[in-house]
């Protein structure tokens, strides 16, 4: 290697690296916006996500060029910007299992007034594709497409777990021991959650309260894991409303998989 390609060499790699984190800083900077959260400046940011003020500042630039975020000069803080609604309704719209999983989870809410949702893991959340909430009572919480709730806690999150791989799992577990150390039951009841889910097909949560919640892991082919869930807002313990709840959620799991099987076979 001659010293002018060395040159070119040490040129080019470090460049393209640096494009590449880069982009998944500026990523991080959206991640920071939340719920609760709506406008954030600069120094709120770096704290979020760990970054140094400067690199902050350079990617919110970038970002409010090209419209991600919007700055308020009154705030001296960014909101987030018009395209990412326009990319969250393409994912929405072009998610195959949700086009087939929405009308029945629809008819099921409305059947038996339940709470019906679809949702993703994000790390270590779980992030909610679709959440139609029907039921008797009013709930204490409202639940939204797109909402987040903890992975560790939630019904929808433990039957995520029990269908991810090891890798992932063991990850996230180690990370929830470190996060959670002043839950000494809560290793304990994710791997009890995990043993039912590969029995039975399903684990529960009550972790709101008055909050009944009961999961299944959707694996459909190549597709990422999706988990289907159904909810209830009620004082009867959480062991006898999953009696009526379960039969339910398999029920719908079941004929979701089976139209989906369908669909693909049809137009694959």
């Amino acid at each position: 290697m001659d010293a002018q390609d060395a040159s070119r060499r040490a040129r080019g790699r470090p460049a393209s690296l640096l494009a590449n984190r880069s982009l998944e800083r500026g990523l991080e900077i959206l991640r920071a916006f939340r719920p609760g959260s709506e406008t954030l400046g600069n120094s709120e940011l770096a704290e979020r996500t760990g970054l140094p003020r400067s690199t902050v500042s350079r990617l919110t630039q970038s970002l409010v060029d090209t419209g991600f975020l919007q700055y308020d000069t009154a705030l001296r803080a960014y909101r987030l910007g018009v395209p990412l609604l326009s990319l969250a309704h393409a994912m929405r719209s072009g998610s195959a299992i949700l086009q087939v999983a929405a009308p029945r989870m629809r008819e099921l809410a409305e059947r038996e007034h339940l709470n019906v949702g679809l949702a993703m893991a994000d790390r270590d959340e779980m992030v909610y594709l679709e959440s139609i909430r029907y039921s008797r009572r009013a709930s204490l919480r409202s639940v939204v497409a797109g909402q987040r709730v903890p992975m560790a806690l939630t019904s929808l999150g433990r039957a995520w777990l029990a269908a991810a791989s090891e890798g992932e799992r063991t990850a996230l577990m180690a990370d929830f021991q470190a996060r959670f150390a002043s839950s000494p039951t809560l290793e304990a009841e994710i791997r009890e959650a995990i043993t039912h889910v590969r029995q039975h097909g399903w684990c529960a949560a009550g972790w709101q309260p008055e909050v009944v919640a009961v999961s299944t892991p959707l694996q459909l082919g190549a597709h990422a894991i999706h988990v289907l869930n159904v909810s209830q807002s009620t004082k009867v313990p959480l062991s006898e409303a999953v009696l009526r709840l379960a039969p339910l959620l398999m029920r719908l799991a079941a004929d979701v998989r089976a139209e989906f099987l369908s669909v693909e076979a049809r137009t694959g």
